[in-house]
């Protein structure tokens, strides 16, 4: 499970082995300040394999109020078919302190409450249908919001610098796809670029990138939004549309001499 720990060192206790391991095996100054101005959310890993009955989640680092939790192991979770969708979410714990540490500790769960509590955090979720089999590979950009029998992270809560942005995963679908239609839109070939080089893609730079690429008055997109457009976005590369212009949809006149 994710988890944050460290040792105390006080006048009178015993120091232990494991205190002085614990400070050796994590730079905390660093990755605090590193990671200071990031939003809640995934910050690296914690990407989810099926395996059988098994949903495997890789070894990551999430961020929950201000804190730094690291899951240095994957972590296995049975799961099973409900026919509901369900949320793999994980659960942050109250501080539990001892004489030697202050334990930061979580649980990952499965839940059908789509609603997350203040002390969630969702990884991704599926609707798997009885006698059918979960899947976690995803066939192109479009199959990210299969509704059934498919992991699905258009929700997942990424960390982002001030707010939580949109899955890097997903976004690199996207990038390679529309790459491989040769866009001339100036804007799909700067965005898919940024999708491809950076481990992240801000969430502001999503947002301008869609509404001005499609001509929309700027706003705060929702996450099934984002997915919609960069779909719609696609089918236009796909299917050899023009570039949009500032004058497209407006009326034109012909002049005949």
């Amino acid at each position: 499970m994710f988890a944050n720990q460290y040792p105390h060192f006080q006048k009178g206790r015993i120091l232990k082995r494991e205190m002085l391991e614990n400070l050796r095996d994590y730079p905390r100054e660093f990755l605090d300040i590193y990671f200071q101005d990031y939003s809640n959310g995934v910050i690296v890993g914690a990407n989810i394999i099926v395996a059988d009955t098994l949903l495997i989640i890789s070894n990551g680092i999430m961020k929950h109020n201000g804190r730094l939790y690291i899951l240095n192991n994957s972590y296995e979770l049975p799961y099973e078919a409900t026919g509901h969708e369900t949320i793999l979410k994980v659960r942050f714990a109250e501080e539990i302190n001892d004489l030697d540490f202050s334990n930061y500790t979580t649980t990952i769960v499965l839940d059908d409450s789509l609603e997350l509590a203040h002390n969630e955090l969702e990884l991704a979720r599926f609707k798997l249908k009885l006698g059918a089999k979960l899947r976690s590979q995803h066939i192109d950009f479009f199959d990210f919001a299969t509704e059934f029998n498919t992991v699905n992270y258009l929700h997942c809560q990424y960390a982002g610098l001030h707010k939580s942005t949109y899955h890097p995963l997903i976004l690199q679908y996207f990038a390679r796809e529309l790459l491989k239609n040769r866009p001339s839109n100036p804007y799909d070939i700067a965005f898919a670029m940024e999708c491809l080089n950076h481990e992240r893609v801000q969430r502001d730079a999503i947002d301008f990138y869609i509404c001005n690429r499609l001509e929309l008055d700027y706003q705060s997109l929702t996450n099934n939004q984002i997915h919609k457009y960069l779909n719609r976005i696609l089918m236009e590369a796909k299917g050899g549309g023009r570039m949009k212009g500032l004058s497209q949809g407006r009326p034109k006149r012909v002049i005949v001499d």
